[in-house]
Parts: structure tokens; C-alpha cells; sequence
């Protein structure tokens, strides 16, 4: 017990705490980055124009079969070689960003084509044209059906933040392994605090995205 109130001393919440701002900051951005962006790349790859819809879905198959991990390292220990040297936090967004983007292109892809194709051909014998049908017969319903998937995929993003640990982006999990560095009974609290943050975060991005679900299904 004396353990776990030496480890939640104010000084190591308080550095916990720095942590998790820095990790829902690059967080956020890679959300907003990769969803703008893979928004874009599945709606490319949706339309099939010729060649660049194949390149755009060649690329996209090629990043989401390596691992993050990969990307971490080249663009914090790669893209220097080529002159681009970008710092911890610059070089976590833009690996998470080129990650994520192409998962949420393959959501947002396969979302679209769950809609009944019917409603296309409803929307465009009624005089809609294709853009006029996208966006208000086709999109309303794939947003419904994507956001299940986008967020297990965005909850996944705020977890794997902690793989950057290894290019000493100081996340939380690089604070916590600093506290229990310097005290090794404090290893087993910080992994219980670890636990909570990341659950509270995590939680709270699925319980918006149930709100969210509820108000498109009203």
C-alpha cells in the first residue's frame, strides 16, 4: 500500500497527466488529419476513375499491411536521410496520419458500398444527378453505417499512440516508464494508472460516438 501512495504522490500524477495531454493532442490531430484524408482516398477509390482509382487502392492495400511500427521508425529515423527532420511529436501525427488514412479509406469504401445500390439508380431516375444523389440520398446512410467502425479504428489510433514510445515521444506511457525507472516498486501502480487513462479516454470517444449514433438515428 505504501507503494501506491508513494507512486500517486501529486508530482507523478501531475507528469501522468502532461502525458495524456500530449497524447490526446497527437490523438486528435491524426484523427482529424486521417479521417479528412482517408475520407478522400475512399471516395477515390469508390468512383473507380480509371487508373487512379487501381494506384489509390494499390497504395492503400500496401500501408495497411505494414505495421505501424514501420512507419514509426521511417519517418522518425527514415525521412532525415532524405533531408526532412522532423521531431518526436511531428514524426508520431504524420506515421499515425499515413496509417489511419488508409484504414478509414477502406471504411469509408466499404461503407458506401453497403448501401443498397437501388438507392442510386432510385435517386438518379428521379432526376438527381450522381453528386446531388451522393450527397443527399447515398452519404446520410453510409455515415450511419461507418461510424461503428470508425471509431473502434480512432480508439485503436489513441492505444497505439504508445508504440511511440520508441522514437521517445513523451506520451503517456513514456511518463509512466520514467516514474517507474526511477522506482521499480512503482512499476505495477503506474500500469493500473495506465489502464484508467486509457480507459477513460477511450470510453469517452466510444460514449460521444453512441450519442452521435442515436441523434443521425432519431
Amino acid at each position: 500500500m505504501a507503494n501506491f501512495i508513494q507512486a500517486y504522490s501529486w508530482l507523478n500524477i501531475r507528469y501522468l497527466l502532461e502525458g495524456l495531454w500530449i497524447t490526446v493532442e497527437i490523438s486528435a490531430v491524426s484523427i482529424v488529419f486521417s479521417f479528412i484524408i482517408g475520407g478522400l482516398l475512399g471516395l477515390l477509390r469508390y468512383v473507380k476513375i480509371k487508373y487512379l482509382s487501381a494506384l489509390v487502392g494499390f497504395v492503400i492495400d500496401i500501408i495497411r499491411n505494414l505495421p505501424l511500427l514501420l512507419i514509426l521508425f521511417f519517418t522518425f529515423f527514415g525521412l532525415p536521410n532524405i533531408g526532412i527532420k522532423p521531431d518526436a511529436i511531428m514524426a508520431a501525427i504524420l506515421a499515425m496520419t499515413v496509417f489511419e488514412s488508409a484504414m478509414v479509406a477502406e471504411i469509408i469504401r466499404s461503407g458506401i458500398q453497403a448501401v443498397d445500390p437501388g438507392q442510386m439508380e432510385a435517386a438518379r431516375s428521379n432526376g438527381m444527378t450522381y453528386r446531388q444523389a451522393m450527397q443527399h440520398i447515398i452519404l446520410p446512410q453510409a455515415i450511419k453505417k461507418m461510424i461503428p467502425p470508425l471509431v473502434s479504428q480512432f480508439v485503436s489510433l489513441i492505444k497505439d499512440t504508445s508504440l511511440a514510445t520508441i522514437i521517445m515521444l513523451p506520451e503517456l506511457m513514456y511518463h509512466a516508464q520514467i516514474i517507474y525507472g526511477q522506482n521499480t516498486n512503482f512499476v505495477l501502480p503506474m500500469f493500473l494508472a495506465l489502464a484508467v487513462l486509457y480507459f477513460i479516454v477511450c470510453y469517452a470517444l466510444s460514449w460521444l460516438s453512441r450519442i452521435l449514433d442515436r441523434r443521425m438515428g432519431a
